[in-house]
């Protein structure tokens, strides 16, 4: 994001002295600045809560299971250990600001608007990435509509929504930023992805995880790939969590079949495709959002 956006008054308390700079920027918003080192701590909560509560169920299954019962895609366990990065970015920002932060931070989620081209990918582009995927698997005709009742699809549609995409809150609420002051977005994407992808490993070692049924390569080389397509959305809104959330949901949305692997591979090539006709902006790194709070 270019410049600083200026205070309002009834946060001229916050403001620091005209013209001057805080890490390389211009303040008059020093007070709401989080720092590139916070970057470390960001991502040792989200590593240490989320791998902590799986290594428990990889190495003493027999344990955790009797206390807390099997580990499903459903557990309130997992979806702690899946919140884990928004859990730190949401740590970090009242670290650095108090709640005042926190509000501005989370003005992030209203931000929406974008080139109708992304919203077509968003809408349109994802779904045919599955079902083309899904017919290079060997069936062309997916079931329209895999649930058994309406109630059914709601509950699926729900549990969707607030697990994945609440990540966004840290991966690009908070992280993405950071990375693209040391970084061109491209190189920042696939930084981010590089980092994303990994953090996943764990949930692929246990079996009543979604991701238990996948190969981690095609995963990994997919969340590196999705990783470079969030940093051009992600800069195009202007810094938004709520487009990359909206993108992380139609990822898992339900209603898509499984394609796994083509899906990821296919993911992929549209990111190649991103990045070759987004170039100049995404090797620009005057061009990526910087600004955790604005």
């Amino acid at each position: 994001m270019k410049g600083e956006m200026k205070m309002p008054h009834e946060d001229a308390e916050f403001q620091g002295k005209e013209g001057a700079v805080v890490n390389g920027s211009p303040s008059g918003a020093g007070k709401w600045r989080v720092p590139f080192s916070m970057l470390v701590p960001f991502l040792l909560i989200s590593f240490g809560l989320a791998w902590g509560i799986l290594a428990l169920f990889v190495f003493f299954p027999d344990q955790m299971n009797k206390v807390f019962g099997e580990l499903t895609g459903q557990h309130p366990l997992f979806f702690l250990a899946v919140y884990a990065p928004a859990i730190a970015g949401l740590v970090i920002v009242t670290w650095c600001s108090g709640y005042a932060g926190v509000r501005r931070y989370f003005s992030r989620l209203l931000r929406w608007r974008c080139s109708p081209a992304w919203y077509a990918f968003l809408l349109i582009g994802i779904p045919m990435v599955y079902y083309g995927s899904f017919a290079l698997k060997g069936d062309p005709f997916p079931s329209p509509f895999p649930f058994s009742s309406f109630k059914a699809f709601l509950l699926a549609l729900f549990f969707t929504a607030i697990k994945g995409p609440v990540e966004e809150l840290g991966w690009r609420g908070l992280a993405l930023p950071l990375i693209q002051r040391k970084l061109a977005p491209l190189w920042a994407g696939l930084v981010l992805g590089v980092i994303w992808g990994f953090w996943h490993l764990p949930a692929f070692l246990l079996s009543g995880t979604p991701q238990s049924a996948w190969s981690f390569t095609p995963f990994f080389a997919g969340s590196v790939a999705v990783s470079v397509i969030a940093t051009a959305l992600f800069n195009k809104s202007g810094g938004s969590i709520l487009l990359p959330a909206l993108l992380h949901f139609q990822l898992n949305n339900p209603l898509w079949p499984d394609a796994q692997p083509y899906d990821m591979f296919a993911f992929v090539a549209v990111a190649i495709g991103v990045a070759w006709f987004k170039r100049k902006e995404l090797l620009d790194a005057g061009t990526g959002a910087k600004e955790v709070i604005p």
